[in-house]
């Protein structure tokens, strides 16, 4: 979603995204995928082709690649099976990335989701609008956004000396979080339908897990 903010008298359209991190995985060929560079971003939505969606699931399943098996039963002995077992096993779920503000204009990013930052912890947000009234969001860099008074101040970086800040009024924050939240949504509901496609063995269990590494409800 985009909001077009003027400051000091030059047009700025401020857009908020859902984006994952995505780190490469060689050789994958479990499902179809796209090619993209590792540590870049994948802006999720409704409007992915199928290749992206299937990036995404991909890059989420292996952010959740890392249990024991005593925590988690034992793991299949199948390939995809043992590539989706700490998906569709843990109680709580990381899917690297969140809600990335840019101006679309310039190119000038304000919040960029930093390491350790995951899309499931995105209602932070709504901390920021009606909390505690502030929200950081990973490290290097270390982007933070902070409600004072009707305004939210987004610094791209607090532990820099001149990274890019702006101020936005506190009800159009309201509606970008509200668009970037119906673009995670849009995205879910385009994953259930790829996971009937190309995992109907596993295509309930994998959308409901999605859901929960994204925190939201299940789809219909």
């Amino acid at each position: 979603m985009a909001v077009q903010q003027w400051v000091r008298h030059h047009p700025h359209v401020i857009v908020m995204q859902p984006v994952l991190e995505i780190s490469a995985v060689d050789d994958f060929a479990h499902w179809p995928v796209g090619e993209h560079e590792s540590f870049g971003y994948l802006v999720l939505n409704g409007e992915l082709t199928p290749a992206e969606v299937g990036t995404a699931v991909m890059r989420i399943a292996d952010c959740n690649d890392f249990e024991s098996e005593e925590e988690h039963g034992p793991c299949p002995t199948d390939p995809l099976g043992s590539f989706l077992h700490g998906l569709l096993t843990m109680p709580d779920l990381f899917a690297a990335g969140g809600f990335r503000v840019t101006d679309d204009a310039t190119d000038t990013v304000f919040v960029e989701p930093g390491c350790c930052n995951g899309l499931e912890t995105w209602r932070d947000w709504l901390e920021v609008l009606d909390g505690t009234g502030c929200s950081s969001f990973g490290h290097d860099p270390s982007s933070m956004a902070e409600r004072v008074g009707d305004i939210v101040r987004l610094t791209h970086d607090v532990e820099g000396t001149d990274g890019p800040v702006i101020e936005l009024p506190v009800d159009e924050v309201r509606r970008l979080v509200a668009g970037a939240q119906q673009d995670v949504q849009d995205f879910l509901s385009l994953a259930g339908n790829w996971a009937e496609q190309h995992l109907p063995a596993h295509a309930a269990a994998v959308t409901a897990a999605l859901a929960r590494a994204l925190d939201l409800a299940p789809t219909p």
